[in-house]
């Protein structure tokens, strides 16, 4: 468990003056909270003994009036500094977990729900901010207590010290037994929460899709569930963790007695003054601190150990596409060749792609046609490389795009995906995310190459319409507008449509084409589409099933052959005439 701790270590060795300072003022605290019983002694003893010193009384007050507000402004530093710590320690591994999230691809993010992200995010921090924090101030608060208060003790009465404290060997036993059970509950109570949080995100995000399917109450159900599963696992922690303090003030309360029955006879006997036994009732007091700190620091370890080792699971995944030592930041031309191309996914064992060949030269246009699931969209991610290609099976500009810096190749293409993600922010800032500086013209020429521009210029806000969480309060085929002009307000040297036009209707589709074709003269293109009308313009095509090329050539030869692209040109010509 404390080998978890490791990831830490660097954040704390960066704070360790706000540690410092931190324990100074902590232990000024308890230095006058220790003084004050010894204040008191004195006075009890001068009023029992009815001596006439008004000054010593007064003097006496007004020096734990003094000794309250030390310990008042020593409590007030000692939160600013080591809280303080504790707090930007989790800003940094937040930033730092956020960070690494970027880096990570698809193998990733196929594996691991968003809702479990964001509790390890949230959650589990917040337990780990607590163990850089508290459980700190909890051991050392504890532990110059304890030890101040025996020896103060002892100095005062070893045979009393030594019968009043017969219980403490027991809570020691008592601490570390808890402690072994606290860290396997509380990694079974994040794991439901983890599991709690995962299915609320997902029913938030498919709401739609619920409500036009019925399945409300499927879901209710589910929740019901989850969240009974992760009440149960609180409940267990609960009633361990709630066991701990009763016993703890019951051996204290032991100890109490034992110095009422000793003490009070030594004091009956004249051997011990009231004000020692004032004093002895005190110190008693304050040493159940000590003791219930010892079981917050190992409560706190446990969580914030139970909490790293899921933090570090996403730390020490280990991102599958890097630079490499001396990466090529410019790329000259927009020439691409892929040469017997074969991948397979991470875990399976047939090839989503086999033996893939090509050629396109700059300036050009290329279709891709295929079944669904043929490959088309795993190709086009391997020539940005959000998977990671075969070495030397995909070249641009005659050179392996594994040697090219990963933001400057991705910069050279402009990519609009299959699945269109809008950011719930104005329609504008969708448009000119790759260049937030973009001015207000270079976003609405972007607008009017894609067509969006006039469906915009009906909304009441235009430009400023709020789209919503992923772009829900537009249509499919204004998602999809939005994302085109998004990625040609870049000007990329290629272009790549995964289906991209889809969702809007034949005359909007050729107006966009055509657009294009005249603002992107020269310029290369890959468009994958389902629609014969949309490939018609490329300069070459070709046909994928299964993850192998079938055929290849111009649209218009293509159509004179035997073959899927033909078969499908009939199909969709048939259906047009169908329904005029």
């Amino acid at each position: 468990m404390l080998n978890e701790y490791k990831t830490v270590t660097p954040y704390v060795k960066k704070y360790w003056y706000n540690y410092v300072l931190g324990l100074a003022f902590l232990f000024l605290t308890n230095a006058g909270q220790l003084l004050i019983p010894q204040v008191l002694r004195q006075s009890v003893d001068v009023i029992y003994n009815g001596g006439s010193s008004d000054g010593l009384i007064l003097r006496n007050t007004l020096l734990i009036i003094g000794l309250a507000v030390l310990v008042a402004l020593g409590r007030f530093f000692w939160r600013f500094f080591i809280h303080g710590a504790s707090r930007r320690i989790e800003a940094a591994l937040r930033r730092r977990l956020f960070d690494h999230l970027l880096l990570l691809g698809h193998n990733f993010f196929n594996k691991h729900k968003t809702g479990d992200i964001m509790a390890r995010a949230t959650n589990d921090l917040n337990h780990i901010r607590m163990a850089t924090g508290m459980a700190l101030i909890a051991f050392a608060d504890g532990l110059f207590m304890s030890m101040a208060i025996l020896i103060i003790l002892f100095r005062q009465n070893v045979s009393l010290a030594g019968l009043t404290i017969l219980p403490l060997p027991i809570i020691t036993l008592i601490i570390l037994f808890f402690g072994r059970m606290i860290g396997p509950l509380f990694r079974k109570v994040q794991n439901r929460f983890s599991a709690l949080s995962g299915h609320v995100q997902e029913a938030l995000t498919g709401v739609r899709v619920i409500k036009a399917f019925n399945r409300e109450d499927f879901f209710a159900r589910e929740f019901e569930e989850k969240n009974d599963d992760y009440r149960d696992a609180n409940m267990s922690l609960v009633k361990i963790w709630g066991l701990y303090f009763p016993i703890i003030a019951f051996l204290s309360g032991i100890s109490t007695v034992l110095l009422l029955i000793f003490g009070g006879q030594a004091v009956i006997s004249g051997s011990f003054s009231p004000g020692d036994f004032t004093a002895f009732l005190s110190y008693l007091g304050m040493l159940v601190w000590p003791l219930l700190g010892a079981g917050f620091t190992v409560n706190m370890i446990q969580r914030g150990g139970a909490s790293l080792k899921r933090i570090n699971e996403i730390l020490d995944f280990e991102p599958l596409i890097r630079n490499v030592e001396e990466p090529i930041e410019r790329i000259r031309s927009s020439e691409i060749s892929v040469n017997n191309l074969t991948y397979t996914h991470e875990g399976e064992d047939e090839p989503v792609l086999e033996d893939i060949s090509f050629n396109l030269k700059e300036g050009e246009i290329l279709g891709i046609l295929g079944r669904t699931g043929s490959g088309k969209s795993t190709l086009l991610n391997l020539l940005t490389r959000q998977y990671d290609p075969p070495e030397w099976s995909i070249l641009l500009d005659g050179v392996d795009v594994r040697m090219y810096e990963i933001n400057a190749l991705r910069r050279y293409f402009g990519l609009v995906p299959q699945e269109n993600f809008l950011f719930s922010t104005t329609i504008e800032e969708n448009i000119s995310f790759g260049i937030p500086e973009a001015d207000h013209e270079a976003v609405l020429a972007a607008a009017q190459l894609s067509t969006i521009d006039r469906d915009v210029e009906a909304f009441p806000r235009k430009w400023e319409t709020e789209v919503g969480e992923r772009g829900v309060t537009l249509s499919g085929g204004q998602k999809q507008r939005v994302a085109i002009s998004r990625a040609l307000i870049l000007d990329p040297p290629v272009l790549v449509f995964d289906d991209a036009l889809s969702a809007v209707d034949t005359e909007t589709e050729s107006k966009i084409l055509k657009h294009l074709l005249q603002e992107r003269a020269g310029k290369t293109s890959i468009v994958v589409s389902h629609r014969i009308s949309t490939l018609q313009y490329a300069d070459k095509v070709i046909v994928l099933d299964k993850g192998k090329i079938v055929e290849s050539g111009t649209p218009g030869e293509l159509l004179g052959n035997d073959g899927i692209y033909s078969d499908i040109a009939r199909l969709q010509n048939f259906e047009a005439s169908e329904e005029n």
